[in-house]
């Protein structure tokens, strides 16, 4: 796998070039865009940490992709365990979603990342807590659901969506969004206090996913 970086006057470019086959589809999925015989992931200017990113990129860049392909196991528990162990002693206003707010309800699934909600003021000291693990910088205008977005590699791929905005329970209301962050319950996981959505928001957009078996673990765990 070879790397590039290409900076404009407006934007910061990453590449990357001779992707094994079952990496290709992995790396669209997490959408670099195929052109000019490679791929292409784009971010502004401004960017928070594009130097550190990249340099980590060349080392992190393809673990994170053998374990989308599959390839690799995803080991979600360790990640969390080091990003509680960073952020929460720092104060950092975070919490989880996704899958990985299931399982650290005891569901019986394997997450393929690790999805976190952060404050809009905390989400650059995000990317300096997690500096050595970033793969793309700390970033604006990512998408319209939250002011920034990063993805690092803490052992397996974590995401976040820093000040997520009103546009995120649009038209439906979601297990991401400002009614999710304003009632958020607490787990315990490990020796950490935890922050979920509740189960009654991530039921909800399951059924409206057509992802029955989810459903079906989240009312095995309200049973």
């Amino acid at each position: 796998m070879r790397f590039e970086r290409r900076d404009t006057p407006d934007r910061i470019e990453f590449w990357s070039y001779e992707l094994d086959d079952p990496l290709r589809w992995a790396v669209e999925r997490i959408g670099w865009e195929p052109r000019d015989g490679g791929w292409c992931r784009h971010f502004d200017v401004r960017a928070h940490h594009a130097d550190e990113a990249f340099d980590n990129m060349h080392r992190l860049l393809e673990p994170a992709l053998r374990q989308i392909a599959g390839l690799d196991a995803v080991p979600w528990r360790d990640a969390l365990n080091e990003v509680c162990a960073r952020l929460n002693p720092a104060g950092i206003d975070w919490w989880l979603g996704g899958s990985a707010a299931l399982a650290v309800r005891g569901a019986d699934l394997v997450p393929h990342d690790l999805d976190l909600i952060v404050s809009g003021p905390d989400s650059r000291r995000v990317g300096d807590l997690l500096v050595d693990c970033l793969i793309e910088p700390v970033t604006r205008g990512e998408w319209h659901l939250s002011d920034w977005w990063c993805r690092a590699v803490v052992g397996c791929r974590v995401e976040w969506a820093g000040g997520v905005t009103a546009a995120s329970d649009e038209p439906d209301i979601t297990d991401f969004g400002l009614i999710a962050t304003r009632t958020l319950e607490s787990v315990r996981w490990r020796e950490w206090q935890v922050r979920v959505p509740p189960l009654s928001l991530q039921r909800a957009v399951s059924i409206r996913r057509g992802l029955n078996d989810r459903v079906a673990l989240i009312d095995a765990i309200r049973a």
